[in-house]
C-alpha cells in the first residue's frame, strides 16, 4: 500500500467504528451502514441553557413527556431548544435518529413552486435547523448524518406507514398542519420516541382549522403530554423583533 493510501485508510479508521467495536481492517467495506457507525465528534459543550422561564419550562416538559407542544410567537427559542436537545441526545447516542419536518405550506407557497427534486424542494423547510445542529454537532458531522439519514428531513405527506423508534421527531411551524396531518404525525410514535411540536397560532397560513390548535385541545389532559405557552415577553431573538410582534398584534 502506498503512503498516500495508508494515510487515507488511517483517516477513515479515525472516522468510523464498527457497531460491535471490533477494529476496522483494510478489507472492511466502509459504505455498509449496517456494520459501521459514525464516531460523532466529542464537542465540549454546555447543556442547552434556558434563557427565559418559559424556555426552562419547555426543556423540562420535553425531558419529562413523550409529546410536547411549544406554542407562541417567533423568536422565543422554540425551535432552538428542541433541535439543540435532540442534537445532544444524538451525540450521546441515546437515540439513533432525528426526524425534522414542516408542513408543505409557507406563507402561501407550496412544494411545486420550488424547482428541483423532492429533496431540493424540501430543503428550505429544514434549513432553519442547520445552524442549531451545526453548533451542537459540527458542520461536517451534520452533513454526514444527513447523508446517511441519521438526521432525516421528511415531508409529512411521506410519513404514512412509518414508525418513529429510538428517535426524536420535531414538527416545526405546526400551525399550518391540518387536523388530519397532525393525527398522521402523532400516530407514528413508537418505542423510545419523543415528539416536539412547535408553532405560532397567530401565523397560520391555511384557511382551514389548524391541526396544532385541534391537537392541543384534544390532548391537553392526556398523560405524558406537555404544553408550554410562550408570550411576546419571552422573545430572545432581538429587541426589535419583540417590538415588531407587538406592533402587528395591535
Amino acid at each position: 500500500m502506498s503512503k498516500k493510501a495508508a494515510m487515507k485508510t488511517s483517516e477513515r479508521e479515525m472516522s468510523y467504528r464498527r457497531r460491535d467495536n471490533r477494529k476496522i481492517t483494510k478489507n472492511d467495506d466502509f459504505e455498509l451502514l449496517d456494520i459501521v457507525d459514525l464516531v460523532i465528534e466529542r464537542r465540549v459543550l454546555e447543556p442547552v441553557q434556558a434563557l427565559t422561564k418559559a424556555q426552562g419550562s419547555y426543556i423540562k416538559a420535553i425531558l419529562d413527556n413523550i409529546i410536547t407542544f411549544g406554542i407562541g410567537p417567533a423568536g422565543t427559542g422554540k425551535s432552538y431548544v428542541a433541535a439543540g436537545l435532540a442534537a445532544d441526545m444524538l451525540r450521546e447516542k441515546k437515540i439513533d435518529r432525528i426526524i425534522l419536518t414542516r408542513p408543505g405550506v409557507e406563507a402561501g407557497e407550496k412544494f411545486g413552486f420550488i424547482p428541483g427534486e423532492l429533496e431540493e424542494k424540501y430543503a428550505p423547510y429544514i434549513e432553519p435547523f442547520r445552524d442549531i445542529l451545526n453548533e451542537r454537532l459540527g458542520r461536517s458531522q451534520v452533513d454526514y448524518l444527513i447523508k446517511h439519514k441519521r438526521i432525516c428531513a421528511m415531508p409529512l405527506a411521506f410519513m404514512r406507514g412509518r414508525t418513529f423508534k429510538n428517535c426524536w421527531a420535531i414538527l416545526d411551524e405546526a400551525q399550518n398542519t391540518t387536523p388530519g396531518q397532525m393525527k398522521l404525525f402523532l400516530t407514528r410514535i413508537g418505542d423510545n420516541c419523543k415528539v416536539i411540536i412547535d408553532g405560532d397560532l397567530e401565523q397560520k397560513d391555511i384557511p382551514s382549522q389548524s391541526g396544532l390548535a385541534d391537537a392541543v385541545n384534544r390532548l391537553k389532559h392526556t398523560k405524558k403530554v406537555g404544553i408550554v405557552e410562550f408570550t411576546v415577553e419571552d422573545i430572545v431573538r432581538s429587541g426589535i423583533v419583540k417590538e415588531i410582534i407587538r406592533a402587528y398584534s395591535n
